[in-house]
């Protein structure tokens, strides 16, 4: 159940008909989600998200991209190429911590596979992948999450409703001490573009959610510490530049904050985002290119600004309000919260 069938409303702006990130055509979603025991004590509980911004070929056709970090204790891969090139080549990925490196290395077979040029004819590509760290409930250090379900996930993406709380990489992810994982959410602006946000929710103590019980009323869940992470992801098929995208993208940091985030000492807290506005080919016989951008000072921008905090915040409460009671690792059991 989505929090808007709890009768929670976020913001004003209208979402779209999914309500998903893959109301942005073109953008699909997968997951690969792992759950079996491993021995008497050890528990595969974790999985793999794959978000494609469109259903061509990746490398050959381009996105515009951005990423902002809002806290960085994480333990990404590509940004620092994609800031640097404004572009995104590769499906963005997102699993647990000490799943970054199978993850990597299956997306680039994947990656191979598509385009045989790839280390032969032209250069490397830049694979993203994006991690929470879900050892509570996943064996973490038995690497439950192979390069064969990376793929698989890419192999599992569609344009439907996203399936969202423990699947994928969201499935032993904890938020403010109750289940967390996936979540999604978006927004039309001017009735014109649309702006999907998909969150890997991992964060928070139970006294902070701004969303949570009255005050003195007695709540079950974990309260160790408010360290955790988040993965944020935008698409939009607004025209913006890189660093009009990296603008949007810091607004997410509102809608997180919202929720009762602090942004914490050990929380990685790192925004992708991307517009499907433009497909950039690798290659260009051309010395120039020519692309629409909205204008800084149109009134639109303030709207994507307000979406990105919207659509953040809903994503986060849907991530919640979606996850149900998981057992996982020596029997750890971390409930859903207890919506009412």
């Amino acid at each position: 159940m989505k929090i808007r069938d709890r009768g929670i409303i976020v913001g004003t702006l209208s979402t779209g008909k999914k309500n998903c990130i893959t109301d942005v055509k073109g953008v699909k979603v997968g997951h690969v989600t792992l759950d079996k025991p491993i021995d008497e004590n050890d528990h595969a509980c974790t999985g793999i998200t794959a978000i494609l911004p469109h259903d061509s070929n990746l490398f050959r056709e381009k996105v515009t991209a951005a990423s902002y970090v809002i806290n960085g204790f994480g333990k990404t891969t590509g940004l620092v190429q994609l800031n640097e090139l404004g572009v995104l080549e590769s499906p963005i990925m997102l699993t647990n911590a000490f799943g970054v490196p199978a993850v990597t290395q299956g997306t680039l077979e994947y990656m191979l596979e598509q385009c045989p040029e790839i280390g032969e004819t032209t250069g490397t590509v830049n694979v993203v992948v994006g991690e929470c760290n879900d050892s509570y409930l996943n064996s973490i250090r038995l690497f439950p999450v192979k390069a064969e379900h990376a793929i698989e996930a890419i192999q599992n993406a569609m344009d439907e409703a996203v399936v969202e709380g423990a699947v994928g990489a969201g499935k032993g992810m904890i938020c403010f001490g109750y289940k967390g994982g996936i979540g999604t959410s978006s927004r039309t602006v001017s009735e014109s573009y649309t702006l999907g946000c998909l969150v890997l929710s991992n964060f928070g103590k139970k006294e902070e959610f701004k969303y949570g019980p009255l005050k003195g009323e007695k709540v079950e869940g974990l309260s160790e510490t408010s360290d955790g992470s988040i993965m944020i992801v935008l698409a939009t098929d607004a025209p913006l530049s890189d660093r009009q995208l990296l603008r949007v993208a810091k607004r997410c940091g509102i809608g997180l904050g919202r929720t009762g985030s602090h942004f914490g000492n050990g929380s990685g807290d790192i925004v992708i985002a991307f517009s499907t506005a433009h497909k950039i080919p690798h290659t260009c016989e051309g010395e120039t290119e020519v692309r629409t951008q909205l204008r800084e000072d149109h009134p639109v921008m303030n709207e994507l600004f307000t979406a990105s905090a919207e659509a953040t915040e809903e994503a986060i409460l849907n991530s919640l309000s979606q996850a149900e009671t998981t057992t996982g690792r020596k029997g750890h059991v971390v409930s859903a919260f207890p919506f009412r």
